[in-house]
């Protein structure tokens, strides 16, 4: 199939998709590029269309998936159609239409010994995409995305990410009904705290832990702060005043995976780049 005009309906219905209260109301989100597409036909995401420049043909990355009999629409469109719906300056030759997952939090509140980020207030979308793929990194259970975050179907947290969104639980949760549900399945709820913390290196990361992390700005919000169990503090011996949230939760959720994981020399998939 092709699809030549950037005046096309559908073509106006996935460009719609770059903008946040129409993935809303469709349901679907875009993603861009060999990478991430390839990331969601692996992880059998719900893929409505593969779309691919006409003129240079379906990318040699993906041409085994597009002979698989996956359940996936392939339309070959002009480069005026891939400019349209493009976030970037340099559009990417490939993109696709994807459904956005219908799953709750609820799944993450019967992990045994989970280990789950919740993201309250996280604004930069650099920062969230940031955070899912250092989670999807050490292995967590899941992230949860309270109110005032990024989108995370926006293209700028997606391509930070880099196709960890398909690979763990990632969805939006109310903080103020599921924080306490943990707290009464004995999760404990830890954060970064000034006050009253305990070095992140001494605090025991082996059982059921939720961390949360809170807006770039001002942290943690007063209500969220009010629920939180464990303050922890990551030292610093420079100079700097702090660590930016998307660090934070690396250097959080690196000891949680030393402690779980290589405290014994237990042996582990290497770190690639």
């Amino acid at each position: 199939m092709q699809i030549l005009s950037p005046q096309n309906g559908r073509v106006k219905e996935w460009a719609g998709l770059l903008e946040k209260k129409h993935r809303d109301k469709q349901g679907k989100f875009l993603i861009e590029g060999i990478h991430l597409v390839q990331e969601a036909l692996e992880a059998r995401a719900d893929i409505e269309c593969v779309c691919y420049d006409a003129e240079g043909g379906i990318p040699a990355e993906l041409a085994q998936a597009a002979s698989a009999g996956l359940d996936v629409e392939w339309i070959a469109v002009s480069a005026a159609v891939i400019a349209k719906c493009s976030d970037t300056k340099t559009p990417q030759p490939v993109f696709a239409v994807v459904r956005k997952a219908d799953g709750g939090a609820e799944p993450l509140l019967g992990q045994a010994g989970g280990l789950v980020v919740v993201l309250d207030g996280v604004q930069d979308p650099g920062n969230v995409g940031t955070i899912i793929r250092t989670a999807d990194a050490v292995g967590a259970d899941g992230v949860i995305v309270g109110a005032g975050c990024a989108d995370i179907y926006g293209p700028k947290v997606l391509r930070a990410t880099m196709g960890s969104i398909f690979h763990l639980p990632v969805v939006h949760g109310k903080l103020a009904e599921l924080l306490p549900q943990a707290k009464r399945r004995g999760i404990r709820l830890a954060g970064t705290s000034l006050q009253g913390a305990v070095n992140c290196f001494a605090y025991d990361f082996t059982g059921p832990v939720w961390l949360l992390f809170g807006s770039e700005g001002s942290g943690l919000s007063p209500e969220v702060r009010e629920l939180m169990d464990d303050g922890l503090i990551i030292p610093m011996r420079g100079r700097a005043e702090s660590l930016n949230v998307a660090m934070a939760a690396s250097v959080l959720l690196y000891e949680a995976l030393r402690q779980r994981h290589f405290s014994n020399n237990n042996n582990s998939r290497p770190m690639s780049n």
